[in-house]
């Protein structure tokens, strides 16, 4: 973890042991576990905004969860301001939680249909020093959260349920529900994959915002490489719970030197100028995070795969400053 960063994820791994029939119980047959999130590091610093990019199943949410403590590691440490987040307890996890945020996928889920928008934005005012306030600086406070996460006037929305608001406004109640704390960590999860693409922009917006304004660390989880690039400083590709490829966006998004990141950039839309690759289709299907292949992960879709592939598991290398690559031959492609 660097001595600028905010948060540190250091050899982290999750896994999730899959239930068995009785008679594999009886047996004692050796237990079978899903490994979403094998072993990976990161950190991330004050005002910057660090996009984790790949497929369903690569191990994304699962690494926002275990950020943010609400799933168990099975192995490695988080770091919050250089204090382990696994030795919290009582009150230091409270004051944690009031400091990292989470914004969840779905605004139609995320929401309780029972509060009106008043109720849900200072829910979490009930867990710290303002939960004695007074109702009229709560509306207050609700009032600027709103107004922030772009539902102007925010008074008019206060009094009004979920059911009353389209895809874009939930989202927008959702971040001012995180913005009313002040967070210093925010994890989105996909905060704009069910939104109409005329929302996504503005939405995307509010996320620069936070960064800019507020100086906020964000983990900005998403399957679109392209939105990643429009709004980040780094990208993490991750396949398979690893971290394959970590660096600046323009170089992610440019001249990107792992296989699969080659694959998922080849298909970005370029105006302006002409494709500087062919279009790479990737091959066969992700293997079975419970049944993860011998040597590089990667190595049954990989187009430019070697003896040594199937063989060595590669380690995240790097392969100029701030830019680190999970290959044996990175920009062989």
């Amino acid at each position: 973890m660097s001595e600028t960063a905010l948060v540190g994820v250091k050899d982290v791994s999750v896994e999730f042991k899959i239930r068995q029939g009785f008679i594999d119980e009886f047996i004692r047959r050796k237990k079978k576990v899903v490994r979403a999130v094998d072993n990976i590091s990161f950190d991330i610093a004050p005002g910057e905004i660090l996009s984790l990019v790949g497929e369903s199943g690569s191990g994304k949410t699962t690494t926002g969860r275990a950020l943010l403590s609400l799933v168990r590691s099975t192995a490695g440490n988080v770091y919050f301001h250089g204090g382990d987040i696994g030795l919290l307890k009582g009150k230091q996890v409270r004051d944690f939680r009031k400091k990292a945020q989470m914004i969840f996928q779905d605004p139609y889920q995320s929401l309780n249909p029972r509060f009106n928008v008043f109720e849900i934005v200072t829910e979490p005012l009930l867990f710290n020093e303002h939960k004695n306030a007074d109702r009229a600086v709560k509306e207050e406070m609700a009032v600027k959260a709103l107004e922030f996460a772009g539902l102007r006037p925010g008074i008019e929305y206060l009094y009004r349920y979920p059911h009353e608001l389209s895809g874009g406004q939930r989202q927008r109640v959702s971040i001012a529900t995180c913005f009313i704390m002040s967070p210093e960590l925010i994890v989105a999860d996909e905060p704009v994959s069910m939104l109409d693409a005329s929302v996504r922009a503005n939405i995307l917006k509010l996320f620069v915002g936070m960064k800019d304004e507020k100086n906020a660390a964000i983990l900005f989880i998403t399957h679109d490489l392209s939105l990643a690039w429009l709004i980040s400083d780094r990208i993490a590709i991750m396949y398979l719970g690893k971290i394959v490829e970590i660096g600046p966006a323009d170089i992610i998004a440019g001249s990107c030197m792992h296989p699969y990141s080659q694959a998922l950039t080849s298909v970005l839309a370029m105006v302006g100028e002409e494709r500087r690759r062919p279009r790479i289709i990737l091959k066969g299907e992700t293997p079975s995070p419970m049944n993860i292949p011998e040597g590089c992960r990667f190595h049954p879709r990989c187009p430019a795969v070697c003896d040594l592939c199937r063989k060595e598991e590669p380690t995240l290398k790097e392969v100029q400053p701030g830019h680190s690559v999970m290959c044996h031959y990175p920009g062989k492609m």
